[in-house]
């Protein structure tokens, strides 16, 4: 008889209960799978490997940054220098004839053309009717070489720096390069 009431008790117990056991079991197996995916994530031995990556990769990443940036300086002061001589041999062919210094009269115009240029570093040489003229400060007396309806070149060189890495980084690269531009007015 003792046997069967504790059959009937067994049999009696509440559905809840066993729905609060799925209920704890389910939350186990949550858990558990939780704790699964941080030791998949977190193996043994591996916690900083992201950090060392990061050390690693980050010098060349900033070095490779910098030098883009560098190489748009370069090309920007080229792109300005090609700008500004046009702006000079225009000037040039407009006052051919009244200017007593040719090539002082170009160097200022060059230089108002593209202030973000140091005016001092420009070189400027001129070729008048056939004529080659290398000073760049002056060439009073060559305004005679000004022939009207012929056409003057200007070139100008500008030294540029391309510095790939700067200081700071250990070793710094630096490439001395010269830009230069050349533009021919004609006059009609």
């Amino acid at each position: 008889m003792k046997e069967q009431t504790d059959l009937r008790q067994r049999a009696a117990r509440p559905v809840h209960n066993r729905g609060c056991a799925a209920a704890a079991s389910r939350a186990q197996r949550k858990a558990g799978a939780a704790r699964w995916w941080e030791r998949a994530l977190l193996r043994n031995g591996e916690e900083g490997s992201a950090l060392v990556e990061i050390a690693l990769v980050m010098p060349m990443l900033l070095a490779v940054v910098t030098s883009i940036f560098a190489f748009g300086v370069g090309f920007n002061n080229q792109l300005t220098l090609t700008s500004a001589v046009g702006s000079g041999a225009q000037q040039l062919q407009l006052i051919r004839t009244t200017t007593t210094d040719p090539c002082a009269d170009t160097l200022t115009a060059i230089k108002n053309a593209a202030p973000s240029l140091t005016g001092n570093s420009i070189s400027l040489s001129f070729n008048f009717n056939g004529t080659e003229v290398d000073n760049t400060n002056s060439c009073a007396g060559d305004q005679t070489y000004l022939v009207s309806g012929q056409p003057v070149t200007v070139t100008a060189k500008y030294p540029c720096v391309l510095s790939i890495m700067p200081m700071g980084y250990g070793t710094k690269f630096v490439s001395n390069c010269q830009l230069s531009a050349k533009v021919t007015e004609y006059e009609y």
